[in-house]
């Protein structure tokens, strides 16, 4: 029976949480821990090795060079510079690409055929570059995206109407940055599209200030980096769910960046709308019909990738 394996590239804080927000929900029975530093590498493999009495299930955990990672189910690269308070995810892109220029001929070597989740940032720009330098299939390269960004919207709006955020269906798209958007038109509050439950019960659910949610979701994550010098909770859930939903072929709808083929009118970049993960990796896009107002933004913060997938290629 074969095992699930998955390697993290990257193990620092966030590489780190993903690997044991793995173990801790037992969906992996390996870990292969990938870092420039091969002694952190090491250390968090042996970290979470010490706590296999305690969780769900056995797991394994080890360390090595990237250049071994082959028989890996499913590559997390979480690799790239420290995030910093005071800049865009797009500034970022310089030092991530000299990463990338480093770990992808190692990536081949390894003889690697599975799926890789991309969560370094600049996410939509990263998973563009991958995909193109590795030659993948673009339907197994998955970036978190606007997953989290897709989260913290549902906390906002659960906090507002003091419900469970488990009952609201509401998606970020677009970059996973200053351009992402929201589809109001596809929000969904306890089965009821949010447009409907506003005009039947407007003193329950009130009408929404868009641009001020949207811009407390996007400087959501920078509150938390501002407080504890990472993100780490947030994006290791939800990379947990993106795995589970390969390896379980759970045909789940979440919100993440894949390739756009047509979809929406864009082609050729990886960007976040909801999409059905399952055993093939990104097994269907789903295009929402937007109004024409949110495909604007839509389109408009798809711009913003290319540009900058553009500007990679020369870095």
């Amino acid at each position: 029976m074969k095992l699930r394996k998955v390697g993290i590239i990257g193990t620092g804080h966030v590489g780190s949480h993903v690997a044991f927000s793995l173990a801790l929900q037992g969906e992996v029975d390996e870990l292969y821990m990938m870092d420039i530093d091969e002694k952190k590498a090491k250390a968090q493999a042996m970290d979470v090795n010490d706590a296999v009495s305690y969780i769900p299930h056995r797991v394994t955990a080890t360390s090595g060079p990237i250049e071994e990672c082959g028989d890996c189910d499913i590559l997390v690269f979480s690799a790239g510079p420290l995030p910093n308070l005071y800049q865009d995810r797009l500034e970022s892109l310089g030092d991530t690409i000299a990463v990338l220029k480093d770990v992808i001929p190692r990536i081949k070597a390894s003889g690697f055929k599975g799926f890789i989740i991309s969560i370094s940032n600049p996410a939509d720009v990263v998973a563009t570059y991958l995909c193109k330098h590795l030659d993948w299939n673009p339907k197994r390269i998955i970036s978190s995206g606007t997953a989290l960004d897709s989260a913290r919207l549902q906390k906002e709006l659960a906090h507002i109407f003091d419900i469970s955020n488990r009952t609201i269906t509401a998606y970020c798209m677009g970059e996973h940055g200053a351009s992402a958007m929201v589809p109001w038109s596809h929000v969904y509050v306890q089965g009821k599209p949010l447009v409907e439950l506003q005009k039947e019960l407007p003193h329950r659910f009130p009408e929404l200030d868009h641009k001020q949610v949207l811009d407390d979701v996007k400087i959501g994550g920078y509150h938390v980096l501002a407080g504890k010098g990472s993100t780490e909770f947030g994006i290791a859930s939800a990379t947990t769910e993106l795995i589970r939903s390969v390896f379980h072929d759970e045909k789940k709808v979440l919100p993440c960046s894949c390739y756009l083929d047509g979809q929406y009118g864009e082609t050729g970049v990886f960007a976040s709308t909801p999409a059905v993960i399952g055993k093939d990796g990104i097994e269907d896009v789903l295009e929402l019909q937007m109004t024409e107002d949110e495909l604007a933004l839509f389109k408009k913060s798809c711009a913003v990738i290319r540009e900058y997938a553009k500007k990679a290629e020369t870095m």
